[in-house]
């Protein structure tokens, strides 16, 4: 049987919250014990940002998954939080930092944070409008001169890339496979079957995520670039 593909969509015109409600949030809340087994390495620039802060540093990480950012520096104090109850509930077993929230209405003062990381996240929002606030959500809790490191995933792949994705195709269900394990009474009848779950996504185009952070007054882009098929924007917020 051939692996699902991704498939391009329409994004809405309105009720944008149910959607991603529908194919995302819905989404995430069934395959988070999965999804989190394959999430457990660092990527590299991710992991150099953190560990290149100045330790003490308070941080927060929105859209944390299952957490494996939040120990990748132990000389940080990093709070997590995510839309996911069962990925917060991940993070919390293993003794982390992670609370349920909304990632355009932070629970969180403006100005708190040394460093502020959102990693493969941004790209889950279905219209600029709703990216664009999320960018304004992570600068507001962030404090003059701190920094911010930004992921999404990239129209661009490279040859080696799992995904292949039309080049004008930006908005795309992309699956996700889970296989449904058969009950005892089953097990000895019948093989296991697979669901396929779509959740929603906006690939970026190269130099759209540089624009989206410099639509935001204050903020100067420190470094840009191209990392496991994603683009990435470091920026600080201007004193």
């Amino acid at each position: 049987m051939s692996k699902p593909q991704p498939i391009a969509v329409e994004t809405p015109t309105h009720n944008e919250q149910d959607y991603e409600q529908s194919h995302v949030h819905e989404v995430y809340e069934v395959i988070a014990t999965h999804f989190s087994d394959t999430r457990y390495k660092p990527w590299p620039v991710v992991e150099t940002f953190l560990n290149d802060l100045p330790k003490g540093s308070v941080g927060a990480d929105v859209g944390c998954g299952n957490g494996k950012y939040l120990k990748v520096n132990p000389s940080l104090v990093v709070l997590g939080s995510d839309r996911s109850s069962n990925l917060i509930r991940i993070v919390n077993e293993r003794g982390l930092e992670g609370m349920v929230a909304d990632s355009l209405r932070l629970p969180y003062r403006a100005k708190t944070f040394d460093f502020v990381i959102s990693i493969a996240v941004i790209h889950h929002f279905s219209t600029p409008e709703r990216r664009l606030l999320a960018i304004e959500e992570l600068l507001r809790i962030l404090r003059p001169g701190g920094r911010l490191l930004v992921f999404v995933w990239a129209l661009e792949q490279t040859k080696f890339s799992k995904r292949k994705f039309e080049a004008d195709k930006q908005d795309v269900f992309v699956p996700w496979t889970l296989s449904k394990k058969p009950s005892q009474e089953e097990e000895t009848s019948q093989p296991s079957e697979s669901v396929v779950y779509n959740r929603y996504y906006h690939l970026f185009k190269q130099g759209e995520l540089d624009e989206l952070v410099q639509r935001v007054p204050g903020v100067d882009i420190e470094a840009t670039g191209y990392d496991r098929d994603n683009h990435y924007v470091i920026a600080v917020k201007q004193a």
